[in-house]
């Protein structure tokens, strides 16, 4: 990370959007991720990456055994400039990256079993995953998973879209998040290298700019 890199790129941008980016990063948060598995309608994976960037999340995860697709940006809103996109081969992969990051895997699931949304605990750092919209999680996220998750459900109707499941999870637990004594924050290095990322998806030209810059360091 090149902090004079950061100081230069900034001077590009205006006032305004450096106070949006601020604001932006105060409310941004790894407490909390998402994942999407082998969805095979690009609106819904596009609308996920809407929600996370609306609700604060930093990172979506995306894993394409079966179905690779890429963002619909009209359905995004611009959300691809700002959430950060990760790709896997295999949800195994997926699952072992997320552990080893101290994330607990939280399926999402209609079944009795799982935890009702208002109970469920904000304090650990969760994964959710959400699955096609036709059969749900495969059988190894449902297996590896440290808890299930669904939301109350009152009609005939047994589950919800995709994207509208992950816009209501995410509203509750970020929501009851930030009204707890977690530390949910980002660090300064991580928000340090987030306003250098989007300095550079802001910036017109922004390679020329960052070559002339380091053509004239010493």
């Amino acid at each position: 990370m090149d902090l004079d890199l950061l100081k230069h790129l900034q001077s590009f941008l205006t006032d305004r959007r450096k106070e949006t980016f601020e604001r932006v990063l105060s409310k941004r948060t790894r407490h909390f991720t998402v994942v999407t598995e082998d969805v095979y309608q690009l609106h819904n994976t596009s609308a996920v990456m809407r929600s996370c960037d609306v609700f604060g999340i930093q990172d979506l995860s995306i894993v394409e055994e079966q179905n690779a697709k890429g963002i619909d940006k009209e359905i995004a809103m611009g959300a691809q400039k700002w959430v950060n996109l990760h790709r896997y081969n295999t949800v195994d992969t997926c699952i072992d990256n997320l552990k080893n990051h101290g994330y607990q895997i939280v399926a999402t699931s209609p079944h009795n079993q799982s935890v009702d949304l208002h109970n469920f605990d904000v304090t650990k750092k969760s994964a959710f995953f959400f699955g096609t919209e036709r059969d749900g999680l495969s059988k190894t996220v449902l297996d590896r998973a440290d808890v299930s998750l669904k939301i109350p459900m009152y009609g005939f109707t047994e589950s919800l879209n995709i994207s509208v499941s992950a816009a209501i999870i995410l509203q509750h637990v970020v929501t009851k998040l930030k009204q707890s004594d977690v530390d949910w924050s980002l660090t300064q290095d991580e928000k340090n290298i987030l306003r250098i990322l989007w300095a550079k998806k802001t910036i017109r030209s922004v390679d020329d700019i960052i070559e002339r810059f380091y053509k004239k360091q010493p």
